[in-house]
């Protein structure tokens, strides 16, 4: 495998120099801080990262205070109480987009995130406490115990929480293929990912940068050049 440093000065050539690729990594991620997320703020990025996925991300945003009324602001607790009729007349609410499928994954990550927080003190301290060198064994527990959080769902929940989570966006993947790793064009599989997550932490180790940085400066190194500009409004301050 290259050194990474040679994989950031390529990103850094194709956005315009390395103060603009550093412009375009956001913020260090602090995984001890979201422990005080409460589980109301956990339930809605659950829910907002569920209903984006397939769907134009700035219509959700731009609706999501109807999502907050519609769903009670996300208290786990109110939204167990409610009967089947109110699960129901959301399928009807033109607040908010009516997949029946997704509401129903509120309803269960309701209930999830509810079970979590009653064993560790809080959903929010158990993502805390979670090792930051094996994302991909919290993935698959989101994944397994979750409602829709498996694949990239569950990655960008963690990345909006400012968990320090790497994204598996088809440009990492070629990135990282074309620097040697074996894995396949769209890893899914335990060996793969497995992969993916060995050299992201040895990366992490040897160049100090958090995971989420890499993973960005990996997507920014090779595939269609967009624009700084560009990928700002695309990433918006996640």
């Amino acid at each position: 495998m290259p050194d990474f440093a040679k994989i950031r000065a390529r990103a850094a050539k194709r956005k315009g120099g390395d103060a603009v690729l550093t412009s375009l990594l956001g913020p260090a991620p602090d995984n001890a801080a979201v422990a005080d997320i409460t589980d109301d703020r956990i339930l809605s990025t659950m829910a907002e990262r569920v209903f984006a996925a397939g769907f134009v991300w700035r219509v959700i945003e731009q609706k999501w205070p109807g999502f907050e009324e519609a769903f009670l602001h996300f208290e786990p607790k109110r939204l167990l109480f409610q009967p089947d009729d109110f699960w129901h007349d959301l399928t009807a609410d033109q607040r908010i987009v009516r997949n029946p499928q997704k509401i129903k994954s509120v309803r269960d990550n309701a209930a999830f995130v509810e079970r979590v927080s009653k064993e560790h003190g809080g959903f929010g301290k158990f993502l805390a406490e979670w090792p930051d060198d094996d994302q991909v064994g919290l993935m698959a527990y989101l994944g397994k115990h979750g409602s829709r959080l498996g694949g990239n769902t569950g990655q960008y929940f963690l990345r909006w929480l400012q968990w320090d989570a790497f994204v598996i966006s088809a440009d990492m993947v070629a990135a990282l293929r074309d620097a040697g790793l074996d894995i396949a064009e769209s890893p899914t599989s335990k060996r793969d990912l497995d992969r993916i997550q060995a050299q992201i932490n040895k990366w992490a180790q040897e160049t100090g940068l958090p995971r989420r940085h890499i993973s960005r400066i990996l997507a920014m190194s090779i595939g269609e050049n967009h624009s700084p500009q560009s990928l700002r409004e695309y990433m918006g301050d996640d």
